[in-house]
C-alpha cells in the first residue's frame, strides 16, 4: 500500500525548533546561560524530542565556536536528530562550520512538524 506524504510524516513525536543562540528575550548573557542550562538538562532527561531544528542566530548553536556543542553532541548521541536551517547557515557564514546534526530545508522542516505530535517553539 503506497502511503502519501501526510502518512510518512506522522507519529514523529515532539520537535523542538531553537530560534535563537538564547533563550528568552532581554538580557543576552542571561539568554546563553539559560540555553546552555536548557540543553545540558534535557540531555539529562530521561525523555528527549525526536528532534531539535536550528535556525535563525539559533543555527550558530550547532557550529564551530558554540560554547553548547557538548550538550548538543551528547543529545545526538542519545538518537535526537539535530537539523539546521540551511538558509541561517549560509546567511551568517557558516555553512562549512557545522559540527553536529545535519543541513535541512525549510520545506523539511515544515513536514517535520506537521507530522509531529508536539512542536516547541
Amino acid at each position: 500500500m503506497m502511503m502519501d506524504n501526510r502518512q510518512m510524516w506522522r507519529d514523529l513525536g515532539k520537535t523542538f525548533v531553537i530560534q535563537s543562540d538564547a533563550l528568552g528575550r532581554g538580557e543576552d548573557e542571561l539568554g546563553n546561560l539559560l540555553m546552555a542550562s536548557f540543553l545540558r538538562l534535557l540531555g539529562d532527561s530521561p525523555e528527549k524530542p525526536e528532534r531539535m531544528i536550528f535556525w535563525n542566530t539559533g543555527a550558530r548553536l550547532v557550529c564551530e565556536g558554540s560554547m553548547v556543542l557538548d550538550h548538543l553532541k551528547k543529545l545526538a548521541d542519545q538518537g535526537v536528530e539535530i537539523l539546521a536551517c540551511t538558509t541561517c547557515l549560509e546567511y551568517f557564514d557558516l555553512t562549512g562550520k557545522l559540527k553536529v546534526g545535519k543541513p535541512t530545508t525549510m520545506v523539511k522542516s515544515i513536514q517535520s512538524m506537521l507530522g509531529s505530535d508536539t512542536v516547541c517553539l
